[in-house]
């Protein structure tokens, strides 16, 4: 797709502006998690992208000078793919590391003197990632600029490629989703002719681990389900998502939400909850509170 000079600067402007929103508002808990290391690193780099582009659009005749290198308008373009290709890049490692992030906080009881380590270990990762995807983009990905063959104070657009990673990535963990949420509500059957303590035992846990499973999937839907009917919206329109503007905090933000949801109902911990053994992740939008009763499990 082809956008305007002008029209790339704008939305790349409201971009930098929604990420810096959504930072400051979790910033009680940015640097307990992955997901929130890694929107304030995409916050700086859609921030320095913004201001290039900025600086380069404001000359008349289109260059500026950067190192002694001559920048012109060819130079907006070539970086904003350049972006766009490495956000694209970054969708499904950014998916993977956040949800082992999130199944490592679930499953095991994090000590306090950790808190530090484990900020430390979010930066290290968020900084390597951006690098590994740098040198894939540059050295594995061939990747060629599409640029139009006329002088540089002529070029009033560029070619952008659109994304397709938010699609699937929001496809795929809602069928995971959904299929556990169907596994919790049909896996009734118990063995044949059980001991009538071990069949009251298995109707109490399965009862548990439903009753979790529903409450995390009433969460999650009661809080982004607008989000989604908007999302089905502009995949259905014929225009697509810029992939300069695919990730972004808005998406990291129910990103982090629908893994939350998905780690919960996979794992389903509901007596580790109760007893302080496993911990929520993070997130500035869900409430997660359970009701549950243990009395199954303390029977076990």
């Amino acid at each position: 797709m082809n956008i305007s000079i002008p029209s790339i600067l704008l939305s790349l402007g409201g971009k930098c502006l929604l990420n810096w929103t959504l930072v400051f508002l979790q910033s009680n808990h940015i640097r307990k998690s992955f997901l929130g290391v890694f929107s304030l690193s995409l916050a700086v780099v859609d921030t320095t992208l913004t201001l290039f582009v900025a600086t380069l659009h404001i000359y008349a005749d289109g260059y500026a000078f950067l190192l002694g290198m001559q920048l012109t308008r060819y130079h907006i373009c070539v970086l904003v793919q350049i972006l766009g290709h490495v956000y694209s890049a970054l969708q499904w490692p950014v998916v993977v590391l956040a949800g082992l992030d999130h199944l490592s906080a679930v499953t095991q009881r994090l000590q306090p003197t950790t808190a530090r380590a484990r900020w430390y270990l979010c930066i290290f990762v968020t900084s390597f990632l951006w690098y590994l995807t740098a040198a894939y983009v540059f050295l594995l990905s061939h990747f060629i600029p599409v640029l139009e063959d006329v002088p540089h104070s002529q070029i009033h657009q560029c070619w952008v490629s659109h994304t397709s990673q938010i699609l699937q990535v929001t496809v795929l963990l809602l069928l995971i989703l959904g299929c556990v949420t169907l596994h919790a509500g049909c896996s009734t059957q118990l063995l044949k002719n059980p001991p009538l303590k071990d069949q009251f035992i298995n109707q109490s846990r399965h009862h548990t681990r439903r009753s979790v499973v529903y409450q995390a999937v009433h969460t999650f839907l009661n809080t982004w389900a607008p989000f989604l009917v908007f999302l089905a919206m502009l995949f259905l329109l014929p225009v697509g998502i810029p992939a300069y503007l695919g990730l972004n905090a808005a998406w990291l933000c129910f990103l982090n939400s629908l893994l939350i949801s998905v780690v919960l109902c996979v794992v389903c911990p509901a007596s580790q909850l109760a007893q302080g053994l496993a911990t929520v992740p993070a997130d500035s939008f869900c409430e997660w509170r359970f009701k549950f009763s243990l009395a199954a499990e303390d029977r076990t």
